[in-house]
């Protein structure tokens, strides 16, 4: 059978990316490979330690900071956000989804908590992106491939988001993306403090996440792995160096795709989820959060229109959720998600399993690529 090293290193012998590293963790034993090397050049070898933009492998610790303040008491699932987003207390509603923007119907009832966790508050991509009301989303709010230095500040940005109606009433859809990002503008406006420092403070000071944030300080940049996209010739085209967009602290820290991890540290926040919530002493979420978090709450038919991105998987809060064995790596409980900077992490709880890819090749579009199959498929047989 074929090791995981061999696994990856197919990917970067045959060129297609510069390096990668894999990790599959089961109750205490874990096995780790790192292939390839930081950048297309060469310049140092690929290492356990190395840092990567982990795009929306963000969105379940971002859902687990949600869940934070629920048991905190500060917010409940059934909340209107309006009280704390007031750019979106009334919302209006494009009166079928491929109406012009300007044809649009009151909202039928408020956003709430729930609807933001599990991506149906109205607003995000649909898998048609050619309806006129998801332009804006990409001209106005940025959204899309991460680019922290772009996308203005939260307020600012709320109030973009307000002038643009939701694509579905509230509940009625899942779309991917956007409510990760005001998910985000939500724990900041409820706690009162920066998600940045929330963030440290409540989820990666006690776990040990000590190379998780939204930006990577000049100590480490030398652990800092290049971003690249295929280019249309197939070769790789260089996005951002190790100095460049996540090297200063964003106006908008994105809650749906803007930090950046180690495999190691995602492990310690997978594993605390396999543990219902602690982490050695200590609890950082109820059995009760964790269960919410990792089950599917779509009905049949939006697992199926939003078959572009979820590929038969139900979501959960943050990340989806398998719901039956369609492929070898389909556990149905199996939870977690992908990041179009090429990640990829889960837990499965019913085997104890913490799986993680990281590499630093953009995805081509919502489906997965053949490196994560194949890393998903050793995972499963290994």
């Amino acid at each position: 059978m074929t090791d995981l090293h061999d696994t990856l290193q197919k990917h970067v012998s045959n060129g297609s990316l510069p390096g990668a590293v894999g990790l599959v963790a089961r109750g205490e034993g874990v096995e780790v490979q790192a292939v390839g090397a930081v950048d297309a050049d060469g310049t140092s070898p690929m290492a356990r330690e190395s840092i990567f933009r982990i795009a929306s492998i963000t969105k379940p610790v971002i859902a687990a900071a949600v869940m934070m303040l629920v048991e905190d008491g500060l917010i409940a699932l059934d909340d209107p956000v309006g009280q704390w987003l007031p750019e979106l207390a009334s919302p209006s509603v494009v009166r079928t989804p491929g109406s012009p923007v300007d044809d649009v119907v009151p909202v039928a009832r408020p956003i709430t908590v729930f609807d933001l966790l599990t991506s149906r508050a109205g607003h995000g991509f649909p898998s048609d992106f050619s309806l006129p009301a998801v332009a804006p989303l990409f001209s106005e709010l940025k959204q899309g491939p991460p680019q922290p230095q772009i996308v203005p500040p939260p307020d600012e940005w709320m109030a973009a988001l307000a002038r643009i109606p939701l694509l579905h009433q509230p509940g009625d859809a899942w779309l991917y993306n956007t409510s990760s990002d005001i998910q985000g503008v939500l724990i900041a406006r409820v706690s009162g403090r920066p998600l940045p420092e929330f963030l440290s403070e409540r989820i990666f000071e006690p776990l040990g996440m000590v190379d998780t944030a939204f930006e990577v300080p000049v100590g480490k940049l030398d652990r800092f792995t290049s971003y690249y996209r295929t280019d249309p010739a197939g070769g790789l085209e260089l996005v951002d160096v190790p100095d460049g967009q996540w090297s200063t602290p964003p106006a908008f820290p994105s809650g749906a795709g803007g930090l950046v991890s180690t495999a190691d540290d995602w492990l310690a926040f997978g594993r605390m989820l396999l543990a219902e919530g602690t982490a050695g002493e200590r609890r950082l979420l109820t059995p009760d959060s964790v269960r919410q978090m990792t089950t599917d709450h779509l009905t049949p038919s939006q697992r199926t229109d939003s078959g572009l991105f979820l590929e038969g998987m139900g979501w959960g809060f943050g990340a989806s959720v398998d719901v039956e064995a369609l492929e070898p790596w389909n556990v149905p409980g199996r939870y977690g998600w992908v990041g179009g900077t090429g990640t990829a992490a889960h837990i499965t709880a019913s085997t104890g399993t913490v799986t993680i890819l990281l590499s630093q090749l953009e995805m081509a579009g919502p489906s997965f690529p053949a490196l994560m199959r194949d890393f998903w498929r050793y995972a499963a047989d290994a």
